[in-house]
Parts: structure tokens; sequence; C-alpha cells
């Protein structure tokens, strides 16, 4: 036991010097990479231009650790660095891969060895521990999302009563982000930004929509970028565009009141199980230890419980609508 834990510790910390020593390495490279943009490049006359299409670099490559270099390579470090960005969070790719593999070896470890009854359960704890930082992110994606489109009819009147008061759309989105709280506030202050820059307004709101994955922003997207081709009264789009995300979310209200009795019979039905296992333990424990002592009894005890959980998210998919 002693041995294992010093192989173990001593593993982590050459993986961390490494990755260390890795990273600090790449970040060097970036430094002079950016003073390079930053001081440009000197001609043949002796004049020091800097180039036109270093502006906006990619989100993906402000930071690249050893991680992400090898997340790159199997396509996943852009689609794992948009559920950051989406979440609002301030991580990279590579550190939450790091953090999800470190919190599975040390489950693993944790259950295998110190608790040597559990050991089928390290199979099924350890992938839950490896996706925590990753439903993590998904339920802050989730609130974030949700924030955003609570605020959202109201920018889009905001949006329209500044249109008929003579302001440019350019200019209604400098007044909205500073009127209006995060999540909201802080992704078109990031568009007002990317257009002021220098971004055309076309690219600053394709960024918005996959930042933002609603379609009521794509709704949005698409009626300025239609009226800014053809023509026609933004304001009065806008404030209809408005009305109709309401009127959703009122039905979104009933719709929820309606399946509440589903989502509460799919709580209920998990729970029962459990709980009466637990109740036959301590009534009558020497037909019970069966699931603790034994090994088969415990792959059976693991696989129930995991059938469980699938059956409550099924039933919580039957009764999730979408509207």
């Amino acid at each position: 036991m002693a041995l294992f834990l010093t192989l173990f510790v001593v593993t982590m910390a050459l993986s961390g010097a490494t990755y260390l020593f890795v990273h600090r390495t790449l970040d060097s490279r970036e430094v002079a990479k950016m003073r390079s943009r930053l001081v440009g490049r000197a001609d043949a006359t002796g004049a020091t231009t800097a180039s036109a299409s270093q502006l906006f670099v990619p989100d993906a490559e402000k930071q690249r650790g050893v991680f992400n270099v090898i997340l790159a390579k199997f396509n996943i470090d852009q689609q794992l660095q948009n559920l950051i960005e989406q979440a609002g969070a301030t991580w990279t790719s590579g550190q939450v891969c790091m953090v999800s593999l470190a919190l599975a070896l040390i489950t693993f470890n944790v259950v295998w060895y110190l608790a040597p009854l559990g050991k089928p359960f390290a199979f099924f704890l350890a992938p839950g521990a490896a996706a925590l930082p990753f439903v993590v992110l998904r339920r802050k994606r989730t609130r974030r999302i949700e924030a955003f489109e609570a605020q959202f009819p109201d920018s889009l009147l905001f949006i329209a009563r500044a249109m008929r008061a003579g302001h440019a759309f350019s200019v209604s989105l400098e007044l909205l982000h500073k009127e209006f709280a995060d999540p909201l506030g802080s992704e078109f202050r990031r568009a007002f930004e990317e257009q002021n820059l220098g971004l055309p307004m076309d690219l600053t709101l394709e960024k918005l929509a996959k930042r933002v994955p609603l379609m009521d922003v794509s709704f949005f997207v698409a009626a300025v970028l239609l009226q800014k081709r053809t023509g026609g009264n933004l304001a009065e789009i806008l404030e209809k565009l408005s009305g109709l995300i309401r009127e959703r979310f009122k039905l979104r209200g009933q719709i929820r009141t309606i399946s509440a009795h589903g989502r509460l019979s799919s709580m209920v039905l998990t729970a029962i199980p459990t709980v009466v296992g637990v109740l036959m333990y301590f009534v009558n424990p020497e037909h019970m230890r069966f699931f603790v002592d034994e090994e088969a009894g415990q792959w059976m005890a693991g696989l129930a419980l995991g059938f469980q959980a699938l059956g409550y998210f099924i039933m919580r998919q039957i009764v999730k609508i979408e509207v």
C-alpha cells in the first residue's frame, strides 16, 4: 500500500513537472509571437508594419498547453473550448482534462485500496468523478443561457426604442451593454467591441449566435442581417420578435406546470428502491449482507443502481418538452 502511494505521488509529481515545463515553453512562444505582432515586421524600406490578418486571433489559440495540442489532434479542443466559453468560465480545455483525469485516478485508487469491499464500485465511480468537471460546465452553461434568455426580450425592446429615438444599431449595442447586467451585458459588450475594432457586423453577430446557442438569438441575427441587405423597419421587427419570445415563455410555463406530475413521479420511482434497500439492510442485515460481502452481490447492487439512474434519465427525457 505504502509503495503504491509513493509511486502514485511520484508519478503525479513528474507529470505535473512535465506539464509545467511544456506549458511554459509554449507560453514563451506565444509571448514571442504576440510581441512580434505588436512590434510588427520591418519591410525592405525599414518601415515597421503589422499584419492585418493577425488582428483577430481564434480563441482556441490564446492558451495552448500540452493537453490542448493533444485534444486538437482529435478535434475535441474546439468543441470543449466552445462549451467553456458558453459557460462563461475562465478555464482552458487542457485544464478541464487535467482535473478530470486527476479526479478519476484519485477516486479509483481511494475506492480500490481504502474500501476493499467496494472494489467493483471503483469502475463506476471513477468515470463519474471524471465526468464531474464536464457536468459542472454544462450546468453553468445551462444557467447562463437561461439567464440570457430571460433578459433577451427586454434587450430587444431596448434596441428597438433606441433606434426609434434616432440611434444607430451599433450605438444601441453600446447602450445595451451599459444598461443590462451579465450575462447579456457582457455578451453584447463583446459584440460591440469586436465591431468597434473593425470586425464586420455580419461576423460579429454570427459569433454572438455561436456563443449563445439559442433559437431566439438566431432569429435576431437573421433579422438584423436581412434588414441590412434588403432594408425595412428593424425596430418594428425587433418589437414583434420580443413579443413572440414572451409568448413562448408563457407556453413553456404552462407545459412545466402540466409535466410537474411526471417529474415528481420519476424522482419517487427512482428513490423507492434505494430507500427500501437501505431499510431492509437495517431490518434484516443477514439477508442484505450478500450485496456487501459477496463479489457477485456487489456487482448486482452496482448494476441495479446503474439501471435506476438510466431509468430516471429516460423518464426525465419523456417529460422534457421543448418549445
